[in-house]
């Protein structure tokens, strides 16, 4: 793929599909203050996108080397991820959860959008930001529909707070 010159624009349009992913998922977060934005999701994409296409490649890739790499990306990621979730001791409460599992989603569509799933990347990106932006409003109108007083289902507070 990489040597034929008519390959180029679809390798710009994977790439470029991976950054606007990366860069309207990281806004979301940005714009509610969480510790990875822009920039970390872009990169995520970003080199979620290139392994995909890396794989493609080489010489005789079929599908199991492209799922060896998948596997590998869906760990590896984990543990970035992991680096932005915040226990605080002090009221039991975990913080950085949507944040690491939108780092995680945003690796798996850039994977989507390196491995050529156009529609596919897009549909699962509408999705993604329709959960970041309704996600929180839908938690706090069924909290308030149903009484709960604990803010999440993480926290360890009394309920008669």
């Amino acid at each position: 793929m990489m040597g034929n010159m008519n390959a180029y624009p679809d390798i710009l349009l994977r790439l470029g599909l991976a950054l606007l992913a990366g860069i309207v998922l990281g806004l979301n977060r940005w714009i509610h203050h969480k510790s990875a934005g822009i920039r970390t999701h872009s990169l995520v994409a970003l080199g979620a996108a290139l392994v995909m296409l890396l794989i493609g490649s080489f010489p005789g890739a079929d599908v199991q080397a492209a799922s060896h790499v998948l596997q590998g990306l869906i760990t590896g990621i984990g543990f970035l991820g992991a680096g932005v979730i915040i226990h605080q001791a002090n009221s039991q409460s975990i913080h950085g959860l949507t944040t690491a599992a939108s780092i995680w989603a945003c690796a798996i569509l850039g994977a989507t959008f390196g491995s050529g799933f156009y529609v596919l990347g897009v549909c699962a990106l509408s999705a993604m930001l329709l959960i970041l932006i309704i996600g929180g409003p839908l938690e706090q109108l069924t909290k308030r529909l149903l009484g709960i007083k604990r803010s999440s289902e993480i926290t360890e507070e009394p309920l008669d707070k």
